[in-house]
């Protein structure tokens, strides 16, 4: 090995580079999951004999540099550029699911596979529960992918998304305890179970601190700049020094980055981020996302090849059989709590839960001499290979048998009239705003003016002639009408609380009112 050697270190690194990127090229342009394709070719490079590609697989394997690599690089900036984002309003709207979920489930899967664990793996108590604390951790991006080719509903990839942001932070904080901490605890009975909820509690809330102060101090930083390259650094500074400070003073750093991107994303786009600078962060947080996403799965492919599965399959088929139950129960059993929560979605949710990096990352990190790391390897590895491809695979087909993808009739028509309406209205504003244009003379914008109108005008006619037809399809504009003017009835709280116009309690009030009314509006339709 080239430890030291940088040169060689960056002619691997570029080599796993080019090829994730050809393997995600062709997974898009063929229209597949390009998660799924990297783990399978991942897995069989891993299991070729490819002497050119010895080097990179020796490389990427060692324990240490697949877990800095997973955890200390690409996890906050794919963490990061989830939660940044998410619009806050959407995750208040679905607040409930997502932390039923995130919480509610988290624990329950915890303890059920846990206990499970326990009695019919044969497992000690700490690998039963840093077992237990892996399986909790889910890894939507294959399923997230999927959503977007079928076109599932926005709220429910919200909460798919919302439920893996928070949970990750959650297992995280579960592993460490149950691997360093949880025998101590029973030793002291009563008094440690109490030890062992206050380091729970104080890793979390520590975490939403560091995040939160990050996240509003970066947030304030960009009112002064309108530099969009700058304010692109800020956030690369941002959700690495929220991972890193909350890490270094034992907090949970997934939580703080979560916290702190969701803040920067929408307070921050909203106070100081120009048009331009937010177009340009979130494009840059694609790219980043998607070659960071692109290298995970194949290392994730590469890793996997290294598990023994001789005469343990017994123990993997067990071990699946318990993650899956307990993951059927947490979702069913919290979910169960929300009302008019569609049951197709509750099934997607449960299937949807892919295991990935980040429980191979954590179980890599445990130490050498840690009592059952093998086994915990090998049922962890095998489940991650089985979740990524057995459900990542299955996912698409499962969505169209449930119907939760299926369109209405004349849904293609009417996604074709509402574009051209909004690039119509969009050349129309253009216009309007550039009559100042000294360049621009009266004459030709008058002209084009006319023009643009006129083919308005033809457009809404033909929309009126289309929604005779398709009436829901007419039911779903004013729902979304409807739903934008709360959303602006929600910003004009906002701006009469800034302005000191309304107390804090009445703005809690009217803005609590008008969530509800968004709540009921999405649950009714």
């Amino acid at each position: 090995m080239h430890d030291l050697d940088l040169h060689y270190v960056f002619e691997l690194s570029l080599i796993l580079v080019m090829i994730a990127a050809g393997i995600t090229a062709i997974a898009k342009k063929v229209k597949q999951p390009y998660p799924i394709a990297l783990v399978l070719v991942g897995a069989i490079i891993g299991l070729s004999n490819i002497p050119i590609l010895d080097p990179v697989k020796t490389f990427i394997t060692e324990g240490e540099i697949f877990n800095f690599v997973i955890i200390t690089l690409f996890l906050p900036a794919l963490l990061g550029e989830a939660s940044l984002k998410l619009s806050y309003a959407h995750l208040i709207e679905n607040k409930k699911p997502i932390l039923l979920l995130a919480f509610g489930g988290t624990l329950l899967s915890f303890i059920i596979v846990g206990f499970s664990s326990l009695w019919l793996l044969g497992f000690t108590i700490p690998a039963a529960f840093v077992f237990a604390a892996l399986m909790s951790a889910t890894d939507p991006v294959s399923v997230l992918s999927i959503f977007k080719t079928v076109g599932v509903k926005k709220r429910l990839s919200i909460v798919v998304e919302g439920e893996s942001l928070f949970n990750d932070g959650l297992a995280v904080v579960l592993f460490n305890i149950s691997a360093f901490y949880l025998l101590d605890y029973l030793d002291l009975g009563i008094a440690g179970l109490g030890n062992g909820i206050w380091q729970f509690v104080k890793v979390i809330t520590l975490g939403l601190i560091v995040g939160g102060a990050l996240g509003y101090g970066f947030s304030k930083l960009t009112q002064y700049f309108d530099d969009y390259p700058l304010e692109i650094i800020f956030s690369i500074i941002l959700f690495y020094s929220s991972f890193l400070l909350a890490e270094s003073i034992h907090a949970s750093g997934v939580i703080a980055v979560v916290v702190a991107a969701i803040i920067f994303g929408n307070y921050g786009a909203k106070i100081g981020m120009s048009p331009t600078t937010k177009l340009n962060i979130n494009n840059f947080w694609d790219v980043a996302a998607l070659l960071a996403n692109s290298l995970v799965f194949l290392m994730v492919g590469l890793e996997i090849t290294n598990i023994d599965l001789e005469d343990k399959w017994e123990l993997i088929l067990f071990a699946i059989l318990i993650v899956l139950i307990g993951r059927s129960l947490a979702v069913y059993i919290s979910l169960a709590f929300m009302k008019n929560f569609p049951t197709p979605w509750k099934h997607v949710i449960n299937w949807g839960g892919l295991k990935g990096s980040l429980s191979i990352a954590l179980v890599l990190s445990l130490p050498r001499d840690f009592e059952g790391r093998e086994d915990i390897l090998l049922v962890a590895f095998s489940i991650v290979l089985f979740s990524l491809l057995v459900q990542g695979l299955s996912i698409k087909p499962f969505l169209s048998l449930l119907g939760v993808n299926k369109k209405e009739e004349g849904y293609k028509e009417y996604e074709v009239l509402i574009s051209k309406n909004f690039r119509l209205k969009a050349s129309i504003q253009e216009l309007t705003e550039s009559k100042h244009n000294a360049i621009i003379t009266g004459t030709v914008l008058k002209e084009r003016m006319e023009q643009l109108s006129k083919e308005q005008k033809e457009l809404e006619l033909e929309m009126e002639k289309f929604y005779q037809k398709t009436p829901s399809l007419k039911e779903q504009q004013h729902i979304l009408l409807e739903k934008q003017s709360l959303y602006a009835q929600y910003e004009a709280i906002e701006k009469l609380l800034k302005e000191e116009i309304i107390s804090d309690e009445t703005a809690k009030d009217e803005q609590a009112n008008i969530i509800d009314q968004l709540v009921k509006l999405e649950n009714n339709h």
